[in-house]
């Protein structure tokens, strides 16, 4: 059985508060109202009782004695409830409230002669407007506290769940990379303050941050020393290697050296874009033109598709280097064809290989990670999403159903910008 779905904002603090504190409210209402109601009903209920009664004793001695009954007395009188009346005949006295001549009354009875009640009436009509005006001073009290209850509450909740959801704003900032955001809660300054939970965890969410930071620039700084301290050496190493005389180990040797300067730029590279110093250089580009022109720079068997052509603004260099990436990752990696389709401002790079990994498809490319045996440093799809990022586009990971793995980098498109040829 399914259960009932919820809108959305009924799981939020706030409303959560607002229900059991109206809840609580009422409750406590109902609970003081009936507890009044009924202590102010006996009280005002016997004391009309007390007097019928006593007016009942009056009115048997008169009765007993001969002497005329006073007004309000008689013997089975009209409107002497039926019930009151057979109690009465039986030989005992009692009291009911009912409505005689359209007034509330109080009627008291007790035994006479040859089967028939001695009754009297009391007019019930003040008490019984005292209990309907305390019954209504009580729903109008109770509403009144009700309401000023949930304003207090809500003021008082809404304050908490402002400043959660600031704390939770900054989570997500530092989740998206944006490592400077802090929370940066007042009462967490003042030592003399006494610190609330929320407070507690902003303030633990600014020490994760800047320690998170501080890590990361010193991880950051790392890789860029380590890139240009290789720079100088492998300039004397290239220039060595191409010295030696022809031959085997020489064609080793150099493609060895070429391979660690790749590394090194490619390390200097990712340093740059984790600086945020990486400046566009923006033109319009016929996407379609530019994708077909990295395929056969490329000097790989990639099948080119331009379903729609566009015109972007983008940095064509940097998008060059990101297809370029993506179409050199899918042969290193995967296993042909491996295709190019551009439709619209969407190009996708597809191989029929084993796929991305898991790890990869979730939580985007990470450096120097490899799985499955695969060779490489995994900087190459580390630097396609950094320039990916640096152009405003959005690059996705996926493996298709029928095997092979998927990247789609999508970039910003303006429709105003007129489209390429066909």
């Amino acid at each position: 059985m399914s259960r009932l779905a919820l809108p959305q904002w009924s799981g939020t603090l706030a409303v959560k508060a607002a229900v059991f504190i109206a809840v609580m409210c009422c409750a406590l209402a109902a609970l003081l109202g009936v507890l009044v109601h009924v202590s102010v009903t006996n009280q005002t209920v016997g004391q009309a009782r007390d007097l019928a009664l006593s007016r009942l004793t009056d009115a048997t001695r008169a009765y007993q004695a001969g002497d005329t009954l006073l007004p309000g007395a008689g013997v089975d009188p009209p409107g002497l409830p039926p019930r009151l009346r057979e109690l009465a005949v039986e030989g005992k006295r009692g009291t009911m409230v009912s409505r005689h001549l359209g007034h509330p009354t109080m009627w008291a009875a007790g035994p006479a002669d040859r089967n028939r009640a001695l009754a009297v009436e009391v007019d019930y009509s003040q008490q019984s407007r005292t209990i309907a005006g305390l019954d209504r001073a009580i729903l109008w009290s109770s509403g009144l506290a009700i309401g000023v209850t949930l304003l207090v509450g809500a003021f008082a909740v809404t304050r908490v769940t402002r400043r959660l959801h600031a704390t939770a704003t900054v989570a997500r900032r530092i989740s998206a990379g944006d490592l400077d955001a802090r929370v940066g809660d007042p009462r967490t300054k003042d030592g003399t303050r006494p610190q609330d939970e929320v407070g507690a965890v902003a303030a633990a969410l600014d020490s994760m941050a800047a320690s998170l930071q501080g890590k990361l620039l010193s991880e950051q700084r790392f890789t860029a020393d380590v890139a240009h301290e290789l720079r100088t050496p492998l300039t004397g190493l290239h220039a060595a290697a191409e010295l030696l005389p022809p031959g085997r180990p020489t064609e080793l040797v150099r493609d060895r050296v070429a391979a660690l300067r790749t590394l090194t730029e490619d390390l200097l590279e990712i340093s740059r874009l984790d600086a945020g110093r990486e400046k566009l250089e923006v033109d319009t580009e016929e996407l379609g033109a530019l994708a077909v022109r990295v395929v056969r720079a490329s000097g790989t068997d990639t099948e080119i598709a331009v379903v729609r052509d566009v015109r972007v603004e983008t940095d064509r260099r940097r998008l060059e280097r990101v297809l370029g990436n993506l179409v050199a990752n899918a042969h290193r990696h995967g296993r042909g064809p491996v295709s190019v389709t551009v439709d619209g401002p969407a190009v996708t790079v597809r191989d029929h290989g084993e796929g991305f990994p898991e790890y990869l498809v979730e939580h985007g490319p990470q450096r120097f990670r490899t799985e499955g045996g695969a060779t490489g440093h995994g900087l190459g799809l580390t630097i396609a999403v950094g320039q990916a990022e640096v152009l405003g586009a959005r690059l996705e990971f996926a493996n298709a159903p029928d095997g092979g793995a998927v990247a789609v980098l999508t970039l910003p498109h303006d429709p105003a910008v007129p489209d390429g040829p066909m």
